[in-house]
């Protein structure tokens, strides 16, 4: 038996909380390479990537023409002309036919890599150096209230659970804890609250994928519009918390305004926080709501009308709340 099968899903919170947890996360992992890769990349991605080194990383975004996020990404330059492009589960197919769409008479290759990803998350995950024995690559993650590594390399068949990479001392995390820990630092992931359909400013994006000094990209008119007037956009990523430990509303329950007058978004991710028995969960939210403020949750179970209140709520949120 696998040692993940045995992990309880409230598993790790403590440890994530005040000390390393780690977790086996799903990552689509791409390889763009070709001695025209670094030009080509720098013409498609939203960040700058001329003063990333060999073995430094940034995040960026992949926008359509029209300026919507086709992939929020992860890239690291492994060599002079080689990158590491990683993004979130069922992303990775997106993100190639998007590359490779304006390809044309370019000399790059872009090739889908079986690698697997350890992810570590918490106080102590900063002590947990590049030396780790077994990944290529080892690269630091910023979640608000949570530091973080994630170990990338080659998928390995005698090691399915990656336990050779795990740090000493490191406590396996289950996937409630891992969700309500995600979602308390108010991180997106691609095919939940990043789609097709996702401007970067709903989702807090910009600050962190965007470079406003490197030049023309592709979907860069969208994105500078906002930014000069403020990324003042119609709908933002919220935090929502039900405090009746009894109820889980499930992902796709419709946000409500308090009053019931106005739908204003879904719900998109949900957990329920170890210990407290509360229910975190991400939406991205029309205006008519401003955190902190009641909204109402409905949806249905059996056939049957369900309704809880809620309240909508500034990201980071305090997850034992």
């Amino acid at each position: 038996m696998s040692p993940w099968e045995s992990v309880a899903p409230d598993d790790g919170y403590d440890a994530l909380r005040s000390g390393l947890g780690v977790r086996v996360v799903d990552r689509d992992v791409l390889a763009v390479h070709g001695p025209d890769a670094r030009s080509y990349l720098q013409g498609q991605c939203s960040q700058d990537l001329d003063p990333v080194a060999v073995g430094e990383s940034v995040e960026s975004l992949i926008l359509s023409p029209q300026g919507k996020v086709d992939a929020w990404v992860r890239i690291t330059r492994t060599g002079d002309e080689y990158f590491v492009v990683d993004t979130d589960p069922g992303c990775g197919d997106g993100a190639r036919a998007r590359l490779e769409r304006f390809r044309l008479r370019t000399r790059v290759t872009i090739d889908a890599l079986d690698w697997a990803c350890l992810s570590l998350r918490g106080p102590s995950a900063a002590d947990v150096g590049t030396g780790v024995a077994g990944p290529e690559l080892a690269l630091p993650v910023v979640w608000p209230g949570w530091s973080g590594r994630d170990l990338l390399g080659p998928r390995r068949g005698d090691d399915p659970g990656l336990i050779s990479w795990k740090p000493d001392g490191a406590v396996r995390c289950g996937v409630e804890a891992w969700e309500a820990v995600r979602i308390a630092a108010g991180v997106p992931m691609g095919g939940r609250e990043v789609t097709g359909s996702t401007i970067a400013a709903e989702v807090g994006l910009v600050d962190r994928t965007v470079s406003f000094t490197k030049g023309c990209f592709t979907g860069q008119e969208l994105v500078a519009r906002l930014d000069a007037r403020g990324s003042k956009v119609a709908r933002s990523l919220c935090g929502v918390v039900v405090a009746d430990g009894e109820v889980r509303p499930p992902e796709g329950a419709v946000v409500w305004t308090a009053d019931g007058a106005h739908e204003v978004g879904t719900l998109t991710s949900v957990a329920r926080t170890p210990g407290s028995g509360v229910r975190v969960a991400l939406a991205t939210l029309h205006r008519r709501v401003t955190p902190p403020e009641t909204v109402e949750i409905r949806w249905e179970s059996d056939g049957a009308p369900v309704q809880v209140t809620g309240e909508a709520r500034p990201l980071p949120l305090d997850a034992t709340a």
